[in-house]
């Protein structure tokens, strides 16, 4: 009896804990509008105090899974949310795990669209697992702020 008890109490856990997590993932809705708030916070507060905030990982730009992203226009990350090491590097060349130049196509689309969607392979910064991902960007001046979802 006290096993079977037990066992109940081990299995509901462990559907809460999926659950939560399942609930944690951002929506492409949500992703638009962290990007359109980040935007709104650069232009007010200029890009020194913009990309300080979207790098605090816990600030108003860190949600669950959601996070943004700025790079220059050359490939140089101004801004990242989930990886403050990455800042002031150029990652022009990255490639995800499908050999996938991701970095340079999110610039070339910055360029040529301004606003835009792009898919590609990145870990989760909450599971810690390689996966699908949808990034939405915003071109902002000589930058381009992203934050993305994953599927």
């Amino acid at each position: 009896m006290k096993s079977h008890f037990l066992s109940r109490l081990l299995l509901a856990s462990l559907v809460s804990v999926v659950s939560a997590h399942a609930m944690a993932a951002a929506t492409a809705d949500d992703a638009t509008d962290m990007v359109k708030k980040g935007v709104s916070f650069i232009k007010a507060n200029g890009g020194e105090k913009g990309h300080a905030e979207i790098s605090n990982k816990e600030g108003q730009f860190r949600k669950d899974d959601l996070y943004l992203v700025v790079y220059g226009l050359d490939g140089t990350v101004r801004a990242h949310g989930a990886n403050q090491k990455m800042v002031g590097k150029n990652l022009i060349e990255l490639k995800d795990i499908d050999g996938k130049p991701f970095v340079k196509e999110r610039v070339e689309l910055a360029k040529a669209k301004g606003t835009f969607w792009q898919d590609y392979k990145f870990t989760n910064p909450v599971t810690k697992k390689i996966e699908p991902k949808s990034m939405y960007c915003e071109k902002l001046d000589d930058a381009v702020v992203c934050g993305g979802i994953y599927k």
